[in-house]
C-alpha cells in the first residue's frame, strides 16, 4: 500500500442498507492525488456506470446522486501543513446543477483515516432519516428519527454523548439539509 493511505474504501448504499468494503485502488490514487482527485476519479466511474444503465439526468436529491468523502495522503499526519483536510464531492449540486465540491478541516478527515478508510462512497436514498457510524473500523447504518429537526450542534453533542464523546467527529446536515435548502452544506462540528 502506498504511504499515507489507510487502505480501504466503503461504499454505502442507503436504498438497500448495504455496505461494501474494498481495498483502496492504488492505480487511482497514483493518478489522482489527494482527496479531491480521488473523489473525481470515483465520480467519473459512477457517471460511466449510470450512463451504461441509461440514466440521462441525475436529480440532486434523488437516489442516482453519489456523494464521495475522501482524505488525501497527508490527512492525519502530525506536523504536515493542514493535516485535518478532507474533500466532499457529489455528482450534482442542487444549487448549481454541476459537480458539488467542498473541503473542510477539523477532526473528521483524520478520524476517518484512523478508522481505516480513505473514502466513503454514499449512494441511494433512505426512506427514513438515517446516520452512518464508523466505530473501530466497523460501519453501521442507524435510524436517525430522534435526531431529525435538531441543530448541527445538538446532533453533534447527542452523538458524542451516545459513545462517551472521546475521539468522535460528526459530519451532519442539520435542518437546512433536511429541508432541502439548495445551499445547505455538510457540517463538521462547527466547520
Amino acid at each position: 500500500m502506498i504511504g499515507g493511505l489507510a487502505g480501504k474504501v466503503a461504499e454505502i448504499d442507503l436504498s438497500v442498507n448495504k455496505i461494501r468494503i474494498f481495498s483502496t485502488p492504488e492505480d487511482i490514487v497514483r493518478k489522482y492525488l489527494g482527496g479531491k482527485g480521488f473523489c473525481l476519479a470515483i465520480l467519473y466511474d459512477e457517471l460511466k456506470r449510470l450512463e451504461k444503465k441509461g440514466v440521462k439526468s441525475v436529480d440532486p436529491f434523488g437516489p442516482e446522486n453519489v456523494v464521495v468523502i475522501a482524505t488525501g495522503p497527508a490527512t492525519g499526519i502530525a506536523g504536515f501543513p493542514t493535516p485535518g483536510r478532507f474533500h466532499v464531492m457529489a455528482l450534482k449540486s442542487p444549487l448549481t446543477s454541476s459537480i458539488a465540491s467542498a473541503n473542510s478541516g477539523g477532526d473528521f478527515g483524520p478520524y476517518l483515516k484512523f478508522a481505516g478508510y480513505d473514502a466513503l462512497i454514499i449512494k441511494g436514498s433512505s426512506d427514513k432519516p438515517v446516520y452512518i457510524s464508523i466505530i473501530d473500523g466497523e460501519i453501521n447504518i442507524h435510524d436517525a428519527s430522534n435526531l431529525w429537526g435538531k441543530t448541527v450542534s445538538d446532533v453533534d453533542s447527542t452523538l458524542k454523548r451516545s459513545v462517551n464523546g472521546r475521539f468522535i467527529s460528526v459530519l451532519s446536515i442539520g435542518p437546512a439539509g433536511e429541508n432541502l435548502v439548495l445551499f445547505a452544506g455538510l457540517m463538521n462540528g462547527y466547520r
